[in-house]
């Protein structure tokens, strides 16, 4: 079982009892938090798809311990013009741990509904483009549209 989760500006793929480095999060080391805005919830192969987010759906995780990531060194350069700038980063963090997915309330996502053909009159033809027209007549089973003309292709078709 696996969840889609947003955290801190961010989506994780989590599972349960998996460590995270997320965004620097405002609570203490210890704590246990619930992130309710999971977009997508795999549960050995039921798959439930938010709009954007799962109702009812959490993700509980405790908090590790707050530190900072590699130093990320930034250089900029011109050559010939003597242009020479050194910068460095280091990204605050927080190790969480994925204690576990609640999927109290969470729906199937509903299977899509197929198009229905829909039949053409020969009055309605003539206000179709022609890319339309060609995806009728293929779906007649019209042969030669390719080099046809609208009109050759109303007079196919409403035949």
């Amino acid at each position: 079982m696996y969840a889609i989760v947003e955290i801190a500006g961010q989506q994780f793929k989590v599972a349960k009892d998996q460590k995270v480095f997320v965004h620097r999060l405002g609570t203490e080391e210890g704590s246990s938090v619930s992130f309710d805005n999971v977009l997508l919830l795999d549960n050995d192969g039921d798959v439930t798809v938010g709009a954007p987010a799962i109702n009812g759906a959490s993700v509980e995780v405790k908090v590790l311990r707050h530190l900072k990531g590699d130093k990320v060194i930034v250089f900029k350069k011109k050559r010939r013009k003597g242009y020479r700038v050194k910068n460095g980063h280091r990204q605050f963090l927080t190790e969480i741990l994925i204690e576990g997915i609640n999927v109290s309330g969470a729906k199937k996502a509903a299977p899509k509904k197929e198009a229905k053909k829909v039949e053409a009159s020969s009055d309605d033809l003539s206000t179709k483009t022609v890319a339309e027209l060609k995806g009728i007549a293929k779906a007649k089973g019209v042969e030669g549209i390719s080099s046809m003309k609208k009109a050759d292709l109303v007079a196919a078709l409403s035949k």
